[in-house]
């Protein structure tokens, strides 16, 4: 491993997360233990001197190592007084012995700029969204539009987006392109990413898993006893989707300094220059897919530095899905029976939780997982020799009890960014049925956070209102028990969850506007929503807009999108068998686009602009490849 002192200073970041009146939070990763400064600009964004200027300390900077030469800088700032509300505000990140970002990270400037810079305003006005970032997906990143959204902006403060909203998917731990994974592993050499013994699998450590000769076909490294059987077919096996997709987990990653690994490769272009990976001896069939994935991935790198632009100026929140766990991730109660009984499997989940913990979790809420912030600092120690694997399994047993993943933003209106994941509602007596999305607790909580509000914004990463012609061939799947074929998760799945849901949006005292924003399913639409013969109810907007680096295979969704139209039109009977009956949902149609279809099946980010009364004023997709749609009322 080459020593730390040729290593940059930063790996990752800054990444600019939580921002509000009077508190900045900011997420990087380093080589090493830095000095820092940090420096506001308030007067002139790009002048010469600093309006105010902090040291960060142990009171204010976390810092937690995660391997020899890398340490997450958690940075946590809270302000003697007000930002200025709707300017522009530079701010610089002074790294002692290496001078400013312009000096250490070029890249996060815009041409004319000295430092990024930042915009807080209270009331929510305007807001990009995104999941479902696949690196070795072909094509350009949607990401990467945000980072033209900010240029755009510069000058202008009030056209820049109040916040990014990544609603799922920010990685993809359980489908891995080959040469992505050899990137991953040459990384964690060369910055000594800490290792870990692992229990019930086939290799007794990282060190091992990493050296197999079959590393890049992991189904083969899973015990050999009957849950493991069962493990190999969820986890590992490829599972077969035939009404959608086929997703292989052939090279799942397993290991906290993979996905730690994951994360630095996602959000910057530095690690990439660090990592030189060796590929493995592969036949001819791998060899092709090797150099296919090859050359996506090297769209995925050409575009990191506008990435990595975007996430230092806008303040970004995020949420788990399940691919940045893993696929199906607690679908049904049998499945969580099964992937947490075994201790390989449940080490695979508690890992990718720990990191997103790390990564993610954090910058969402750092008051309220501060208790687990603790915890893994004591676990990780100093970064260097391998984890205590007491400790690593104690830690993991606490983050799957934990019920805190959703939060807040105190804006107008209120953001609510909802988990959709881990305190599902489950079925007791078919342990193989689809669970609901909130349980009856997380649902009636949801519903105290929106009494006597006048309008809010709610994250949902799966769709409250999805397409009724998937629902429908979804709840056929779950009938003959195959649920994990076809993803068959959503709001309508399970009718507890269903019910009280609906029972929410008719309710007197919840708010007359409800703008919802999710992801997941690799297409975008948008519905208006009414519930019938009700003419002061509530007004609600699905906006669904997915995915930043993915997309539905093109002549399925045609055919899906016809068909929904002919079956599901407003005067068809099949409405009144739907839990969605008492509902009128009006589609949006996306301009340009072919006519009829609703659907649009276009890689890139949705923007939404919100009115004072906080409903939508424009919906529009911002496509990866430069081609925008603009959503319409189709009536």
């Amino acid at each position: 491993m080459s020593s730390t002192p040729e290593l940059p200073p930063v790996l990752a970041g800054p990444i600019l997360r939580r921002l509000e009146e009077r508190r900045l939070v900011l997420w990087l990763v380093a080589s090493h233990d830095l000095d820092l400064h940090l420096h506001l600009f308030e007067t002139d964004p790009q002048g010469a001197q600093p309006d105010r200027q902090w040291p960060l300390n142990a009171d204010n900077c976390r810092r937690l190592p995660v391997g020899a030469a890398a340490v997450l800088h958690l940075i946590d700032l809270p302000l003697t007084s007000s930002l200025p509300e709707g300017r522009e505000v530079g701010y610089d990140l002074i790294v002692h012995g290496h001078g400013a970002v312009a000096d250490w990270a070029p890249h996060l400037l815009h041409a004319g700029q000295r430092r990024p810079s930042l915009v807080w305003r209270p009331r929510l006005t305007n807001l990009l969204h995104g999941s479902c970032r696949k690196p070795h997906q072909p094509g350009p990143d949607g990401l990467a539009r945000a980072d033209q959204v900010v240029a755009d902006s510069l000058g202008d403060p009030e056209t820049r987006p109040n916040l990014l909203l990544l609603t799922g998917d920010q990685i993809y731990a359980d489908d891995v392109a080959m040469p992505m994974l050899a990137t991953v592993h040459a990384l964690i050499e060369r910055l000594g990413l800490i290792d870990e013994t692992l229990e019930g699998a086939r290799v007794g450590d990282s060190q091992a898993l990493y050296q197999h000769h079959d590393g890049f076909h992991r189904q083969r490294l899973l015990p050999a006893v009957e849950s493991g059987r069962a493990l190999r077919k969820r986890f590992f096996g490829g599972v077969r989707k035939p009404i959608f997709t086929t997703a292989s987990a052939d090279r799942h990653l397993v290991t906290f300094a993979e996905v730690i690994a994951m994360y630095l490769l996602a959000w910057s272009p530095t690690p990439w220059h660090l990592a030189e990976p060796r590929p493995p001896l592969l036949d001819a069939t791998d060899q092709e897919q090797y150099q296919r994935e090859a050359r996506a991935l090297a769209t995925f790198r050409e575009q990191m530095p506008a990435v990595a632009r975007a996430l230092a100026h806008l303040p970004t929140l995020m949420i788990f899905d399940d691919h940045d766990v893993t696929d199906d991730w607690n679908l049904t109660a049998d499945w969580e029976l099964t992937a947490y009984g075994q201790p390989f499997s449940r080490r695979i989940i508690g890992n990718a939780l720990i990191a997103y913990l790390l990564c993610q979790g954090w910058g969402n809420a750092p008051d309220r997982v501060a208790p687990l912030i603790d915890d893994a600092a004591a676990l990780l120690g100093d970064g260097t020799g391998a984890l205590v694997m007491a400790s690593q399994d104690a830690l993991i047993t606490r983050l799957l009890r934990f019920d805190g993943w959703h939060y807040q933003w105190p804006g107008t209106p209120k953001l609510i960014v909802l988990d959709t994941r881990t305190r599902r509602w489950r079925s007791e007596r078919r342990p193989t049925r689809p669970s609901g999305l909130l349980d009856w607790e997380a649902l009636s909580e949801l519903q105290q956070a929106l009494l006597g509000e006048e309008a809010v914004v709610v994250v949902s990463p799966a769709p409250m209102f999805g397409v009724k012609l998937i629902e429908t061939v979804q709840r056929l799947f779950t009938l003959i028990g195959k649920p994990l074929m076809v993803d068959a998760e959503n709001w309508m799945a399970h009718p507890g969850a269903a019910r009280v849901l609906l029972n929410i949006f008719r309710h007197s005292r919840t708010p007359a506007n409800y703008v919802i924003l999710s992801g997941d399913v690799h297409y975008s639409f948008v519905y208006r929503i009414r519930i019938r013969h009700c003419d002061g109810g509530p007004r609600i907007w699905q906006i669904t807009d997915s995915g930043l680096r993915n997309r539905f295979p093109e002549r399925l969704l045609e055919w899906f999108d016809r068909l929904n139209r002919w079956l599901y039109a407003p005067w068809s009977p099949l409405n009144a068998f739907t839990k969605r009956r008492r509902l009128a949902v009006t589609p949006y149609r996306p301009d340009p686009h072919e006519a009829g279809r609703r659907l649009l099946n276009r890689a890139g980010i949705g923007r939404v602009w919100l009115d004072a009364d906080g409903a939508p004023a424009r919906i529009r997709h911002l496509g990866a490849d430069g081609r925008d749609a603009e959503f319409e009322p189709d009536d």
